[in-house]
């Protein structure tokens, strides 16, 4: 037949493989890919969260499947979108909700730089050379790290920076006191 044959609607639309086994896979993929992703990949991350990332390749894998009928049916690629979109929103739910496992999820900043002076063991754990932090403060117009009273490693990977010369409580414009 032609491109505009007869469409199987039955296969389209009626699913071959069990949903919940669909939802189980999902789940066990988005959550071992996040682990992953948040433990061994937080700085190559940049500005793109974690989960944002993960999420939007996901949802890309997804939807081809159920586009190019590696799916049998609409609904088992829109189950899997869902349940992407489900894992998403529920991981953050639940970093709100309770703070241990908001830690995973959102971990705290990571000190790099204290009064000037690098700490090696964090930049070691990281694995971030001197010379690629010192990249990243350039970027931030910084030239030298004793310019620096403080810079962290953020959870989504980027690197925030307080500058020595900034104070701890800079006085509004406009006033003479």
């Amino acid at each position: 037949m032609g491109a505009f044959g007869p469409v199987d609607w039955h296969a389209v639309l009626v699913p071959k493989t069990p949903l919940l086994e669909i939802f189980v896979r999902g789940t066990a993929v988005y959550l071992l890919l996040f682990l992953l992703l948040r433990l061994v990949l937080k700085r190559q991350s940049g500005t793109v969260g974690v989960t944002d990332l993960l999420v939007v390749v996901l949802i890309a894998d997804a939807a081809q499947n159920a586009m190019s009928a590696d799916y049998k049916s609409v609904p088992e690629g829109l189950l899997l979108v869902g349940t992407i979109v489900f894992w998403s929103w529920a991981l953050d739910w639940l970093g709100y909700r309770f703070p241990l496992l908001g830690r995973l999820v959102h971990p705290a900043p990571l000190e790099l730089i204290r009064d000037g002076k690098l700490n090696r063991r964090n930049l070691r754990h990281e694995l971030i050379t001197e010379k690629e932090l010192k990249a990243q403060l350039r970027e931030q117009g910084i030239k030298d790290v004793s310019e620096v009273r403080r810079a962290y490693m953020e959870g989504d990977g980027r690197i925030s920076v307080v500058k020595a010369s900034e104070e701890q409580h800079p006085k509004p414009r406009g006033t003479n006191t």
